[in-house]
Order: C-alpha cells, then sequence, then structure tokens
C-alpha cells in the first residue's frame, strides 16, 4: 500500500498484522481520486478540502489528500490496532499539523452533541464490511449538517452489500472495483 500522487507519491505506508483492518486498495484509491478530479458530477477541489475520513482505518484516504495538498483531515478510528498503524503512517508526513486524529467511536462522538466549527467537503466513510447501520452514518452527518453544501459522501462497502441508502441522500456514482462498491452522494 503506498500513496498514489501529490508530494508524497510513492511512499509506502505501514499495514496492520491482523486482520480487523482492511486497508484501502491502491486501485480503488487510484479510481476515486479520478472520479473526483475528472468527474462533471462531482465540484471538488481537494486543495481547497476539508476531510473527514470515519473509521479510518490506517488512515490511507485521508493520507492521499494531505499528500495532495488539502487543508485539513480529520481521521475518526477507535480499533486500538488500527490507531498505532494510522499514527506510523502519519509519522511519515511533515504537514502533520494538519491533521487531527479522534480515538473515538463515531455513534458515541456524535451522540455527545459534541461539534465542529467547521464542515468537510469529502467525507470518507469506510466502517467494516459486517457494519450494517451505515444509513444511520449518512443521517447523523446529514442533521448535524458537518458536509459542506456541495460537499460529497464517499461511501466505501463490499460489492454484495445490499443495503438501501437512505432516499435523504442522492447517489451520483455507484462504481466497483474487484470486492469493492464505491457509492459518491450528496
Amino acid at each position: 500500500m503506498r500513496i498514489i500522487g501529490g508530494n508524497y507519491r510513492g511512499k509506502k505506508l505501514f499495514l496492520p498484522k491482523d486482520k480487523y483492518t482492511r486497508p484501502l486498495k491502491d486501485m480503488v484509491k487510484e479510481s476515486i481520486f479520478n472520479l473526483i478530479n475528472h468527474s462533471k458530477k462531482i465540484n471538488i477541489n481537494i486543495e481547497k478540502s476539508m476531510i473527514l475520513d470515519l473509521f479510518s482505518g490506517t488512515g490511507s484516504f485521508g493520507l492521499e489528500c494531505l499528500s495532495r495538498n488539502c487543508k485539513k483531515v480529520v481521521f475518526f478510528e477507535n480499533y486500538r490496532g488500527a490507531i498505532k498503524i494510522l499514527q506510523k503512517n502519519l509519522n511519515l508526513f511533515l504537514d502533520i499539523k494538519k491533521t487531527k486524529v479522534y480515538e473515538e467511536d463515531f455513534f458515541e462522538f456524535f451522540s455527545s452533541n459534541k461539534v465542529f466549527d467547521f464542515n468537510f467537503d469529502i467525507i470518507f466513510i469506510d466502517p467494516p464490511y459486517k457494519e450494517k447501520r451505515i444509513n444511520d452514518i449518512i443521517e447523523i452527518i446529514l442533521n448535524k449538517k458537518i458536509l459542506s453544501k456541495n460537499g460529497i459522501l464517499i461511501i466505501h462497502r463490499h460489492k454484495k452489500d445490499n443495503i438501501r441508502i437512505t432516499e435523504k441522500l442522492k447517489i451520483i456514482e455507484n462504481r466497483v472495483y474487484g470486492i469493492s462498491k464505491i457509492l459518491f452522494g450528496n
């Protein structure tokens, strides 16, 4: 696993040694960023973006955004094994001051009425495949109004996942890469 573009292109990232963290494959990551950069349906400039990487694991998505000069990346991860790898990966970057790591459960954090003083342009949602509360995650994001007006949600699921996404989210792209299904919505 490596950074595929930007200032840190080619930099190898640390991987977990256990099977509980599923890193985002380079091919899938590259396809996501190609869509962000070239789709006429998505109007996002990474360099001006605030990024929220939910269930961030090793941090691959957020670190890719950091390599591409985003404004800020906020990582959410509560699994200790993944947090250790995420911290090691963050230490590979010079601009770590543009990051914030929350070692908290997403649901607990937002049920406690904690808020951010800014909105996110891209929210990447990559929970374990067994997590079925995808619509709850989307509802929290929409109800808390943490997605910017022209922002996008990017949801990573297994291609056989049959959860129907809430109609409150407009799906603008739906792609399958290997075993991954990627949904883009706003």
